[in-house]
């Protein structure tokens, strides 16, 4: 190297300074040239050592470039496999984890999903044996095979209560009825009134006649919107006593008869076990029997309860309702027959009873497109 590196230091230009001769070179500018040259046309790298002591030192301290490529190369490789094995670990770490969990909730789903399965079967065989039990005791009620639960004062507060909503409905039917008969004539006296009030203007020599008339046919009419005020009140309270609040009642004693019917069922099927072999399995059952048969015993006492007190509110507010209801009745069809406006206007706000106004019942122009 040392050889080579002195051929090519002999075939150096000679630097010429600024006068243009040939001039020395300093020490320094020298060994940066032959550096330059060196870079420049120097041996190829893959080829050249590096030198570990002073020039001229021995061989032995000469390391091959060549050997620290590969020492660099191998240190490359390692690091890169190094990263690719941590890559590789992260990976297997990550897919293991997501799949621990997938499977985890795989299997906490399927665990719900058993878990309703078995209430839904639970609950549609209950309901089986329920059936099965309130079936069997209705046909032995009906046969007089089987005994029932009988509640005498209780019984007859409910067929009383069913006789009289059934009489209120009456009452609402023929109400409603006299709205719309009433309403067709009070919807012919205003167009009476109209053409006796077209024909006063028409017939100079009846004015006077006409006009007597068409005063009278819409002063009825005017009273007759107002009667239709009162009796349109009275049928919207009965209405609501009769479909809201009795209907309310009623529907608890539908609850009641169930509730009755299954403890009767219950009691029976408790009575037969009782009367049979009294070994372990025995026993349990009957044991079991006695739990049911308590459960439904204390429903329906606690139903009866609910029915007798909603039977006590549901009289007194029927008598407050329906003492106010007659009253306005009376007095709105007494004072209209009687033609006493007065007294009919009176009744409307003694009652609080709103009038539409007229035309509010037909549809907008809107409604009718």
């Amino acid at each position: 190297m040392a050889d080579s590196i002195m051929s090519k230091a002999a075939t150096m230009e000679i630097p010429i300074n600024s006068n243009g001769d040939t001039g020395t070179l300093t020490e320094d500018e020298s060994l940066e040239q032959d550096l330059q040259q060196v870079m420049v046309s120097g041996p190829n790298l893959n080829e050249t050592s590096i030198v570990s002591g002073g020039y001229g030192g021995p061989a032995g301290g000469i390391i091959p470039t060549s050997s620290i490529k590969d020492i660099r190369m191998k240190s490359r490789a390692v690091g890169l496999a190094k990263s690719q094995s941590a890559a590789s670990r992260l990976a297997q770490h990550t897919d293991q984890h997501p799949g621990s969990s997938n499977h985890q909730a795989s299997n906490s789903t399927e665990e719900v999903s058993r878990g309703v399965a078995v209430e839904k079967l639970d609950s549609v065989k209950k309901w089986g044996i329920n059936t099965y039990k309130c079936t069997k005791q209705m046909f032995s009620e009906k046969f007089g095979r089987g005994s029932r639960t009988v509640d005498l004062e209780l019984e007859a507060q409910i067929e009383l209560l069913r006789d009289t909503k059934s009489k209120y409905e009456n009452i609402l039917r023929l109400a409603t009825a006299l709205i719309s008969h009433f309403q067709s004539m009070v919807q012919t006296q205003q167009a009476l009134g109209d053409t006796f009030t077209d024909l006063s203007q028409k017939s100079p020599e009846l004015q006077d006649e006409f006009g007597y008339n068409a005063e009278t046919q819409k002063l009825l009419c005017k009273n007759g919107e107002s009667l239709l005020g009162a009796i349109s009140f009275f049928v919207s309270s009965v209405d609501t006593l009769v479909n809201k609040t009795m209907e309310d009642t009623l529907m608890t004693i539908k609850h009641y008869e169930n509730a009755r019917l299954e403890f009767d069922a219950y009691r029976s099927d408790l009575e037969e076990m009782s009367l049979g072999p009294r070994d372990a399995a025995a026993m349990v059952r009957i044991e079991m029997a006695q739990h049911d048969y308590q459960i439904h015993r204390d429903k329906y006492e606690r139903l009866r309860s609910d029915v007798t007190i909603k039977l006590k509110f549901l009289e007194e507010n029927k008598v407050k309702v329906m003492h106010k209801q007659l009253l306005l009745f009376h007095n709105a069809i007494s004072a209209y027959f009687a033609g006493n406006q007065q007294q009919l206007e009176q009744t409307l706000i003694q009652f609080n009873v709103k009038l539409k106004p007229p035309g509010s019942d037909k549809p907008s122009w809107l409604e009718e497109q």
